[in-house]
């Protein structure tokens, strides 16, 4: 089992964000709903703004393990979450695209993987030094918008 550091943690969040920005455009081709083309194109933009400042997160830190429990401890919780819970794998997220197939399925591809980049994102902040948890209070938050607009659209068409 490869043994993240903090730096690491953070590398999965930019790919996260890569992986989000990624999906949203290809979604756009998805669907022929003008108002939903709309909304991914948003989220896709605000992917690659949050892709930018985990960025200047990591830019910013030094190399060392996180604060924890036991050694290991959230090195292992995180590697099993990332290996078991999110598609950040150009396989494993190329896999998942191939399988959507219209605007509801898009929408509940996009609805769960917020969700689990909120719950990541939730577990990383802590392992962030403190002048940067801000950043990702901001990210957590516009997460959770993500999650609310594509909740509203796949409601409003009734999918």
């Amino acid at each position: 089992m490869a043994v993240f550091d903090a730096n690491d943690i953070v590398e999965v969040a930019v790919r996260i964000e890569e992986n989000g920005a990624n999906f949203y455009r290809y979604a756009v081709q998805l669907t022929a709903k003008e108002e939903v083309k709309t909304l991914f194109q948003l989220l896709a933009a605000q992917e690659v703004k949050h892709q930018e400042t985990f960025a200047k997160i990591l830019a910013g830190m030094d190399r060392n393990a996180p604060p924890e429990g036991y050694d290991g401890e959230y090195a292992a919780y995180l590697h099993s979450y990332v290996d078991n819970r999110l598609v950040f794998t150009a396989k494993a997220f190329t896999a998942e695209l191939a399988k959507l197939r219209n605007e509801a399925s898009a929408l509940d591809f996009a609805i769960q993987r917020e969700m689990d980049s909120i719950h990541y994102y939730r577990e990383i902040r802590e392992l962030l030094p403190a002048d940067r948890r801000d950043a990702i209070e901001r990210i957590i938050d516009e997460e959770k918008e993500h999650f609310t607009k594509l909740s509203t659209m796949k409601k409003r068409l009734g999918c």
